[in-house]
């Protein structure tokens, strides 16, 4: 099982926990967000953040090499079903070094985006949220 899996199965978490688990350089790439997550502090700060706004289980994990861990997850959010794939790599340690996540439904994907807003919202500027070149 993936550390990542494990920590986030274990119940509520803080970024103190997951910090652990990622690299310095670590990025993380998610639909809710105009920008990719760049630095362990911040990725941290979302991933715990995260996991208070949905429930769920992951459902298959698949190893694709050495370093490549597919993951799916089934939930909720505002009870209304939400589906994830993600990949993460780890770096030669175990560290997270990328983690891409996919969700789906789309309206269940902006239900999602808007239960994080008002908890990263200070945590992440404008650009993270919406296009500024308009």
């Amino acid at each position: 099982m993936h550390p990542l899996r494990k920590l986030r199965e274990s119940g509520p978490h803080t970024a103190a926990q997951v910090e652990p688990l990622l690299a310095e350089n670590v990025v993380f790439h998610s639909p809710i967000f105009v920008l990719a997550i760049e630095g362990r502090e911040r990725v941290a700060k979302v991933l715990a953040a995260s996991t208070g706004v949905r429930a769920g289980r992951y459902t298959a994990e698949l190893k694709l090499d050495a370093r490549t861990t597919f993951l799916r997850w089934t939930g909720l959010v505002d009870g209304h079903p939400i589906e994830g794939l993600e990949i993460i790599e780890d770096d030669e340690t175990g560290r997270i070094v990328d983690r891409t996540v996919a969700f789906r439904p789309l309206p269940a994907v902006q239900l999602f985006r808007d239960a994080v807003y008002p908890l990263l919202k200070d945590e992440l500027p404008r650009e993270y949220w919406e296009y500024t070149d308009r």
